[in-house]
């Protein structure tokens, strides 16, 4: 699948959405409206945001006068409807969505909503990203001004998110998109080997570390740590190293288009990697991991 490109006329747009907790006075949406508004200004970033997102921002004095930052009506109006629709592909073109960037409280009642579950779906149909933490949030901006190529425009608290020597990265694949898995981890191998740490779950894991062995990683030395398989309970094993903040970032191959049978253990996983907003992030499609892993090598090295 390749990259969904913006549209050439036009820089990219996202939907926005913060729950409650995060929508508090110096809580998580002000705090990344502090941290990156110079980089949305110069990457002249599109923000089509629902109605108490927008006004807590406004509250805060964060985007003031920033044209490209619109208001969506309250999600009890529609607002999260419409945002799904323009994700999926809006009948206007001014109201296309390339991507979302979506706080989510995993406590809060509404995150498992018909809305907010077709949000997050229509993303990963369509091959646009779909980011839920803090963390996520901040390192999807730096992206974005390294595809621009607009690296010396600094985020406040980036560059943690890059540490990768300091992290451990989860890779996790549905049936369907293992083979992806193994092409992408194979395509990209120096850059998450530098990871201090990878872990997978079951069969996953299996496929990983024969192709490292493949490649000429140390024979009888795993790459990735195995956990049991999903359905077993490796996305709870590994759901639990993100909530003790031993695992922070997470690259989930999910297929959207198929049953699954153990769907409480995946969105266990998910609520954990929210719990964890400011310490974790999530690539949950190929195409978002690709971009991930281009715009490190776009990035100056230290």
């Amino acid at each position: 699948m390749s990259l969904p490109a913006p549209h050439p006329q036009r820089s990219q747009r996202f939907g926005l959405v913060a729950h409650r907790r995060h929508r508090q006075a110096d809580s998580g949406l002000v705090r990344w409206a502090q941290a990156c508004e110079p980089a949305i200004r110069a990457l002249g970033l599109g923000l089509h945001a629902v109605g108490g997102t927008y006004d807590a921002l406004a509250r805060a004095g964060r985007l003031a006068g920033y044209a490209p930052l619109v208001r969506y009506p309250f999600g009890y109006e529609g607002g999260l409807m419409r945002l799904v629709s323009h994700v999926a592909g809006a009948a206007d073109p001014k109201d296309g969505l390339d991507g979302m960037i979506y706080l989510i409280d995993p406590v809060d009642p509404s995150s498992i909503y018909p809305e907010a579950l077709a949000l997050k779906r229509q993303c990963v149909t369509h091959g646009k990203p779909f980011v839920s933490t803090l963390a996520g949030a901040t390192e999807w901006i730096a992206v974005e001004l390294a595809h621009a190529g607009l690296n010396e425009v600094k985020i406040e608290g980036a560059e943690r998110l890059f540490a990768l020597e300091t992290q451990t990265l989860a890779l996790i694949a549905h049936d369907a998109l293992k083979d992806r898995m193994v092409d992408f981890a194979a395509t990209h191998f120096e850059l998450l080997s530098r990871f201090a740490g990878r872990v997978a779950t079951g069969t996953t894991g299996s496929r990983l570390n024969d192709m490292a062995w493949a490649r000429g990683w140390p024979q009888g030395q795993p790459w990735v740590k195995r956990y049991q398989s999903g359905p077993l309970g490796g996305d709870a094993q590994i759901a639990e190293l993100v909530l003790d903040r031993r695992c922070h970032k997470v690259i989930f191959f999910e297929d959207p288009h198929v049953a699954r049978q153990h769907e409480a253990d995946i969105q266990l996983l998910e609520r954990a990697v929210c719990s964890a907003s400011v310490e974790t992030t999530c690539f949950n499609s190929p195409v978002m991991a690709q971009r991930w892993a281009q715009a490190l090598q776009l990035r100056p090295t230290a």
